[in-house]
């Protein structure tokens, strides 16, 4: 079988001494694993970056086999932002949790989309709020719908607008952005605090239902921005 796609790097890792296993979502194919043969080389690995985007030519003999890939690039995001070590982080975060969540094989363009999205939001002066509403649209897409309005109460506390969530056990403020999204929020720890009940939502709702340990690199992420 004989395809060819377009592609964003999600990992890599070493195969032999001079080939790579590369993780691949496509455009037309899901996400897609491969052997990138003389992918240590000097001519190929400076642009095999996480998260940068390749024109494949995938070739195995059957669905059940590894094949490999002939790659291209097509467009280099990562090394744009390797003076940015927090951006760098979001990228390797937000393709690990691609790589995490999707099945092998199959197709679903609107993850695929999302990708590019994903890098108009890292070009945003705002784009950690926009990454955190990103997050939440990439879980939607997944099947894992968090909708803070239906679990939110509105209160008015010292003329300001609060909004809490409550559980069986603990009480949570939900930082306003979350609720309305409309406002631009700059302060980080109100952003991370964000960050933190994304986080919590995806490690009991997704990641422990189906046996998947919290990824390092999400935080690896949330330590680069305190």
């Amino acid at each position: 079988m004989i395809w060819e796609d377009t592609g964003f790097l999600l990992s890599k890792s070493k195969y032999s001494e001079n080939s790579l296993i590369a993780e691949i979502y496509t455009k037309n194919h899901g996400k897609t694993s491969g052997i990138i043969f003389g992918g240590t080389s000097k001519k190929i690995k400076n642009y095999l970056q996480t998260g940068n985007e390749l024109f494949i030519n995938y070739n195995t003999k059957s669905l059940n086999t590894l094949g490999y890939f002939k790659i291209e690039i097509l467009k280099v995001y990562s090394p744009l932002f390797f003076d940015n070590f927090q951006k760098l982080n979001c990228i390797n975060s937000s393709m690990n949790l691609i790589k995490l969540l999707t099945a092998e094989s199959q197709n679903n363009v609107s993850i695929y989309n999302l990708i590019e999205k994903f890098y108009l939001i890292m070009s945003n002066d705002n784009w950690l709020q926009n990454y955190i509403y990103w997050e939440l649209e990439l879980y939607k897409n997944l099947g894992y719908d968090l909708d803070f309005l239906s679990l939110v109460k509105k209160k008015i506390i010292d003329n300001k607008i609060i909004y809490i969530a409550e559980g069986h056990s603990e009480k949570k403020i939900v930082p306003n952005f979350l609720v309305e999204k409309k406002n631009i929020e700059t302060d980080i720890k109100t952003l991370l605090n964000g960050l933190k009940i994304t986080g919590d939502f995806l490690e009991k709702t997704i990641l422990k239902p189906n046996n998947i340990n919290f990824p390092i690199s999400r935080q690896y992420f949330l330590s680069s921005l305190k």
